[in-house]
C-alpha cells in the first residue's frame, strides 16, 4: 500500500463530492488527516476553511450548512479531536442539517493496542448521524475508485435525503502520509461525462392529492375557529410567504414565530406569546382546528395552550418526519411538502368570514400598543427594546442569528410583523448555548447579505474561541451582546430562589 493509493482514492472520492454540489469544508489541523486535508484543499470547487478548535470548527460548518441547505465537510485527525465534533454533530441531527463529517483514524491493526491518539472511533457519535461507514485502505483499482464515487454519492444524497442530518465516515490512513511525488492525472480516476455525479437523487416533488386537498378544504370550512401555528421552517425561504398569502386570503390568525418566515401579511398576530399569558382570553379564544408547520415554536404559553386544546383537531405538516408533539395533541401528521400544498388550499378558498381573525388582529393591536407603552420613549436599551428594534430595522436582505436562552424567547415576543422581515436562524435542535457565535459565523459566511448575532453574554463566553474566525479567516458578522451578567434565564426558574448557590453554581455571573 502506498501513499499514491490513498490520495488517487481520496481525489476520486472528493471530486464526485464536488461533482454533487458540495462547496464548502472546515478542517482542523492534525497529522493523522493530513491525507484528507490536502486534498480537500487541491479541489478548487471547493473552499476550505481552516479552524484550530474543531468545536468551534463543527458549529462553523453548522451555521453554514443552515445558511446555503447544503451539505458541508467536517474533517479531522484522529482522537479527541472527534469527539470535539459531538455538540455540533447533536444538533445537526436535532435540528435536521446535513453535514458530512470525515475522521481520520488509525488503521485496524493499531487500534486498541496503545497506539497514541487513538480512541474508538466506529460509531463514534452513535444514533445521532443517519449513516456510518468505516473506510479501510485499499490499492487504487478501478473497482475500488469506482467504490469510493459511490460511497461519495452515497454520503451527500444521504445527508439531504428525507430527514435532512449528518452523515458520518471514518478513514484509516497508514503511513506515509504524505505523497512523495504529484499525483499523475489518470484517466481511471475519471467520473462520469460532462461533470455529472456517479449517482444521482432527483427529487420527485409530487403534488398534493385531490382527495387531501379536498379533506383539508372540507375541515377549514367545517371549523371557523382555526389557527395555523408556523414554527421553525430554514429550508424554503418561500414558505413563509405562502403561509401568510393562506392565511391572508383564508381569514385565519397566523401564529407565526420569527424563525418561520412567516411573521407577515395581514393575518400575522405577533403578539401571541402576550395574548396566550392571559388565562381567560386563552380560553376565549380556543380554536376548533390548529394547521401546523415547521418545529413547535418556543413560547411556552403557547406550547401550553395548544397542549390544552382537547377539543380540537391538530394537523402537523412534518415532511421530514421530525414528529414534534411533546404533548401527544396532534390527530393527524401530514408527510407533505407544505408550500405547494397551501399554494393550492388558497386557491380553492373563497371568500370566509373575518369575524375570528378581527378578533385576533384586534387583541394583537391592543397588545403591540401596550408593549410600546411599557417600552415608553426611553432611549436606554433594554433587552426587549434590542429585539423589537432589530425585528423592526434590520433590512429584508440580512440575516439575524438569535442565541438560544433568553435572546430566541425576547425576538418571538417583541418582534413586529411586516412585510418584508428579515431571515431568522437559530439552533432550535438541541436549544443548546454551545457554538452560539461560531454557527453565527459560518453563517455570515454562507449568506450574501449582513448578518447579525444577537446573543446573551453567557453563549458568547462559552463559544469566545470561535473569534479566531474573525482573524482567520476575515468573517464579517455585527454581533449584538446582551450582557446581563450571567444566564438571566435562569431568574425565572424556581432553583433562583436558593440565594448564593443559585448566584455562584446556576446565574454564574462573571463580573
Amino acid at each position: 500500500m502506498s501513499a499514491k493509493d490513498t490520495y488517487l482514492g481520496l481525489r476520486a472520492f472528493i471530486d464526485e463530492l464536488a461533482r454533487c454540489g458540495l462547496r464548502e469544508a472546515c478542517t482542523s489541523p492534525g497529522s493523522r488527516s493530513t491525507p484528507l486535508v490536502l486534498s480537500l484543499v487541491a479541489e478548487k470547487r471547493i473552499r476550505s476553511s481552516s479552524h484550530i478548535d474543531e468545536r468551534s470548527g463543527g458549529f462553523y460548518a453548522l451555521g453554514l450548512a443552515k445558511a446555503t441547505g447544503v451539505p458541508v465537510v467536517l474533517a479531522c485527525t484522529s482522537g479527541t479531536a472527534a469527539a470535539n465534533y459531538l455538540p455540533a454533530v447533536i444538533e445537526a441531527h436535532e435540528a435536521r442539517v446535513p453535514l458530512l463529517v470525515l475522521t481520520a483514524d488509525r488503521p485496524p491493526e493499531l487500534r486498541d493496542v496503545g497506539a497514541g491518539q487513538t480512541i474508538d472511533q466506529l460509531k463514534l457519535y452513535g444514533s445521532a448521524v443517519k449513516w456510518f461507514q468505516d473506510v479501510d485502505e485499499h490499492l487504487a483499482s478501478l473497482n475500488r475508485l469506482r467504490w469510493l464515487r459511490q460511497l461519495a454519492c452515497r454520503a451527500f444524497w444521504t445527508s439531504v435525503d428525507g430527514r435532512p442530518g449528518p452523515v458520518h465516515l471514518n478513514f484509516a490512513f497508514r503511513e506515509p502520509l504524505v505523497l512523495g511525488a504529484p499525483l499523475p492525472d489518470e484517466d481511471a480516476i475519471a467520473g462520469r461525462d460532462g461533470g455529472r455525479p456517479w449517482t444521482t437523487r432527483p427529487s420527485v416533488a409530487s403534488p398534493p392529492a385531490p382527495a387531501l386537498l379536498a379533506g383539508l378544504e372540507s375541515e377549514l370550512r367545517d371549523r371557523p375557529r382555526a389557527v395555523v401555528v408556523a414554527g421553525r421552517a430554514e429550508r424554503d425561504p418561500r414558505l413563509g410567504e405562502v403561509l401568510a398569502d393562506f392565511a391572508a386570503r383564508a381569514a385565519i390568525p397566523l401564529l407565526a414565530e420569527p424563525l418561520s418566515g412567516a411573521r407577515r401579511g395581514t393575518a400575522a398576530v405577533a403578539h401571541y406569546d402576550a395574548l396566550l399569558r392571559d388565562p381567560q382570553w386563552a380560553a376565549a379564544h380556543a380554536p376548533d382546528l390548529v394547521v401546523r408547520v415547521g418545529d413547535l415554536p418556543t413560547s411556552g404559553p403557547l406550547r401550553r395552550w395548544l397542549a390544552g386544546l382537547d377539543d380540537a383537531l391538530q394537523i402537523t405538516f412534518d415532511p421530514e418526519t421530525a414528529w414534534q408533539d411533546p404533548a401527544a395533541g396532534v390527530g393527524t401528521v401530514l408527510g407533505l411538502d407544505p408550500r405547494p400544498t397551501f399554494e393550492a388550499l388558497g386557491n380553492r378558498l373563497g371568500d370566509r368570514a373575518t369575524v375570528w381573525l378581527d378578533a385576533w388582529r384586534e387583541a394583537d393591536r391592543a397588545a403591540a400598543g401596550a408593549i410600546s407603552g411599557v417600552l415608553g420613549p426611553d432611549p436606554q436599551l433594554t433587552e426587549p427594546r434590542v429585539a423589537a428594534e432589530l425585528g423592526g430595522r434590520l433590512p429584508p436582505h440580512a440575516t439575524l442569528v438569535v442565541a438560544s436562552s433568553m435572546p430566541v424567547r425576547d425576538v418571538e415576543t417583541f418582534f413586529p410583523a411586516r412585510p418584508d422581515p428579515a431571515r431568522v436562524l437559530s439552533n432550535r435542535g438541541a436549544n443548546g448555548i454551545d457554538g452560539t457565535l461560531s454557527t453565527a459565523l459560518g453563517v455570515a459566511a454562507g449568506v450574501p447579505g449582513p448578518c447579525v448575532l444577537l446573543t446573551g453574554d453567557v453563549a458568547f463566553l462559552h463559544d469566545v474561541g470561535g473569534l479566531l474566525a474573525v482573524r482567520r479567516l476575515g468573517a464579517r458578522l455585527v454581533v449584538v451582546l446582551l450582557d446581563n451578567d450571567g444566564g438571566g434565564i435562569f431568574s425565572f426558574l424556581p432553583v433562583s430562589n436558593a440565594g448564593e448557590v443559585f448566584e455562584e453554581h446556576v446565574a454564574t455571573p462573571h463580573g
